[in-house]
Parts: structure tokens; sequence; C-alpha cells
């Protein structure tokens, strides 16, 4: 990848149909290390890649099945166990295969909406963010240096029944049509240079996501088949004086 390109993936070379989606996000292999040191799959490890997950009306986040603008989503889920008196940290991470890159920057923005319509967001039964604010940035911006869009949310992992809030961060990255995103809430006991660490740990592991989709479809594939298309060049020209 050039310096002054980002990971992308193009759209001629991005899947055209849900059973081509399917297969790309599966295909993917993000390693738990990716993460940072101890981290490994957590169970169940991958979502249902027909559904995505949905903020309702009343701020509640729901599983539904994908819109007709989006062709699959695979979420896996990571661990970082409870260890030496500190909490657990949880990954989750989803790539998503919109049918265009106009849907794709459609749902950059509506995540980016998201946190300002609901700072409060109900997880689950017993989980929930709070004070969640978000900032997005597009490749020209010095604060993207990675892909097309990026969008980062930071806010407190509170569980129901425990004192205290914890650290949570919401990565989410557009590569052409295909979009990249992960959470991280981290466990009690982890001090804020740690929460640090494990945030920058997290950032570049869906980094290394958007370097393989990037090696699958975007620059690098492109200047392959340049200089294949060079190549085949070459090569009629060896034939043609040959005859």
């Amino acid at each position: 990848m050039a310096e002054d390109e980002p990971y992308t993936m193009s759209e001629e070379r991005a899947p055209q149909t849900r059973s081509e989606a399917v297969a790309f996000v599966r295909g993917l292999a993000p390693r738990a290390d990716n993460f940072g040191s101890g981290f490994r799959k957590a169970q169940p490890y991958e979502s249902d890649p027909s559904e995505w997950a949905v903020l309702d009306e009343d701020c509640v986040w729901q599983r539904r099945p994908l819109p007709g603008t989006t062709l699959a989503s695979l979420t896996r889920r990571f661990v970082l166990p409870r260890s030496g008196g500190k909490g657990a940290v949880h990954v989750s991470l989803t790539v998503s295969v919109h049918k265009d890159i106009t849907a794709a920057r459609r749902d950059m923005a509506v995540s980016l909406e998201e946190a300002l319509r609901c700072p409060n967001q109900r997880l689950n039964a017993t989980e929930r963010v709070r004070g969640l604010y978000s900032r997005a940035d597009p490749f020209s911006e010095a604060r993207n240096g990675i892909t097309d869009d990026d969008l980062i949310e930071s806010g407190e992992y509170v569980v129901d029944g425990t004192k205290g809030a914890l650290p949570f961060d919401w990565f989410k990255y557009r590569l052409g049509p295909v979009t990249v995103a992960a959470t991280d809430r981290i466990g009690a006991g982890h001090d804020d240079k740690e929460a640090t660490r494990i945030a920058s740990q997290v950032a570049q592991g869906v980094a290394y996501t958007a370097a393989e989709i990037d090696s699958l479809g975007g620059n690098a594939a492109r200047d392959d088949a340049d200089a294949e298309g060079k190549g085949t060049a070459d090569g009629d020209d060896d034939a043609e004086g040959s005859r």
C-alpha cells in the first residue's frame, strides 16, 4: 500500500451476492492475539451472518435481520480471561459487507448519529454504556491514516449490580463497501494506563483485519492486477515476434 493511500476494498472486487459475502467474512482469519497477548476465542465465538445489531428507539441493542443494503455481517468474540484480580476484557469484531460504497457510507453516518441520539445505551439485560461521545475522520484528515473513513466512540461501561464504571471503546473503519468494527469492554482492576494500552491494542487488531481486507481487494490487489496486465502484454509481444 502506498503511504498516501488508505486500506480499502474496491467495489469491483467486493462480494456481489449474499453467498459471496458470507464466504468472504467467514474466510477472514482474525487471530485472538491480534488484540494483545493472552486473548483467546470466546464462546459463543461467531454470530449469524444474516443478522446484525440494531440500536432501537429505546436505545437498546437488538439482533435483527440484515437490511436489503447489507449482504453479510459476521461478529467474532474474543476474551482476555480474568487474572490476578483483574476482570476479563471482552472484544467483539464485526465485518459487514454492504451492497455498495453508498450503503457503507450511510452505515457509518448512522453509527455516528447513534451516539448523539443515545449517549446511554443498553447492551443486554445486565450491561450498558453511558456518556458516549464519537469522532469521525475521513482518510484526508490527518487523524485517520488507515482507511477510507474511521469512527471512534468512547464512554463508560456499567454492569448492573456492581459499583463504578469501566472503560468502553468502539472503533469502526470503512474500506470501500466493507465496514470493520470492534468494541472493547474492560473489566474491573485495570488502571487507566492499562485501559489505554488495551484500547490501543484493540485498535491495532482492527487495523490487522483492515490490512487483510485490503490485501484481498484493495490497493495491493489493484497493484497486482496492473503488474499482471503488464506481464501479459509483454508475453503477447514475445509471442507475436516468434511467428
